[in-house]
């Protein structure tokens, strides 16, 4: 069963968007530099059959999310070609540095030349871990040549927040996220969208792993709300982020969709903060 896609005047008709009662942190945001945003978020929403709510500057992401109590923001763009990789992790953390909501993330290719000095890079500049989108940067996850990169970012001990269970491209597919973190039992893995998007039946099976953690993006306009519950139960309510994947999707909705699932009040706080507080060692309240 899967839930039907709300647009925004539905949703502002249905009711008021929810904020809860203290400053929360979003796990997963992209951001453009502005003369590529709408470009950029236009191909994204191309790719996945998807309307956009936003075009993904990073002004117009400040303004979204304030409406949700946003004060922490993971911003992350991911490098479709070896050669964009400084120019992206540059611009990320140029935006860090304007922006005192954002945490970055930088990005790697698997095959690009001298990963482990970019990664060295990475952490001089003050990122907070690695951002891969195997189906847009055309490697498969488990491909023989990124391994080398995830030896050297398990090494140097950052986080990498992958794109997860795709089922546009067989890329991202949760069998293959699952091989390369029993692989690495150190890597610190973030399988964003519940860790399948549109996937989702193999995750509770494939991605229950000590070093797996989640982030709600992109899942709950399409997975029921009972079954998306359920799974954060069986994995781990202590494994989740909440996650808005901006642009594609407007924070204040997400948030709506996000308390359709009925948690806890003791489990929002720790999906919507405290586990982001943990995770990144980053303060949101």
């Amino acid at each position: 069963m899967t839930n039907t896609i709300a647009s925004s005047e539905d949703l502002q008709q249905a009711k008021t968007h929810r904020v809860p009662p203290y400053n929360i942190a979003d796990a997963h945001a992209h951001i453009f530099p502005a003369k590529v945003s709408e470009k950029a978020t236009i191909a994204i929403s191309e790719f996945y059959s998807l309307p956009y709510n936003h075009i993904g500057t990073a002004q117009e992401l400040v303004h979204s999310e304030q409406a949700i109590r946003m004060t922490k923001c993971i911003v992350c763009s991911s490098a479709t070609t070896p050669h964009q990789v400084q120019r992206i992790n540059d611009f990320i953390k140029g935006q860090c540095d304007e922006h005192t909501e954002f945490v970055g993330l930088g990005t790697l290719h698997p095959y690009m030349e001298d990963a482990e000095s970019e990664i060295v890079r990475i952490i001089e500049l003050g990122l907070h871990g690695i951002k891969l989108h195997p189906d847009f940067q055309k490697f498969d996850i488990d491909d023989e040549r990124a391994i080398p990169m995830y030896r050297l970012v398990s090494k140097y001990k950052l986080p990498i927040l992958f794109h997860s269970g795709d089922a546009v491209s067989p890329c991202s597919r949760v069998e293959k996220l699952s091989k390369v973190a029993k692989m690495f039992p150190e890597l610190r893995c973030i399988a964003a969208h519940f860790g399948g998007y549109l996937n989702w039946s193999s995750v509770p099976k494939d991605l229950k792993l000590d070093n797996m953690y989640f982030d709600t993006s992109s899942t709950l306009f399409s997975l029921d709300y009972d079954t998306a519950r359920d799974m954060i139960r069986d994995i781990g309510v202590e494994k989740f982020m909440f996650g808005t994947d901006f642009p594609l999707w407007d924070p204040a909705e997400e948030m709506d969709r996000y308390y359709s699932m009925y948690l806890s009040e003791e489990e929002n706080s720790k999906i919507l903060y405290e586990n982001f507080e943990k995770f990144y060692n980053v303060q949101v309240n």
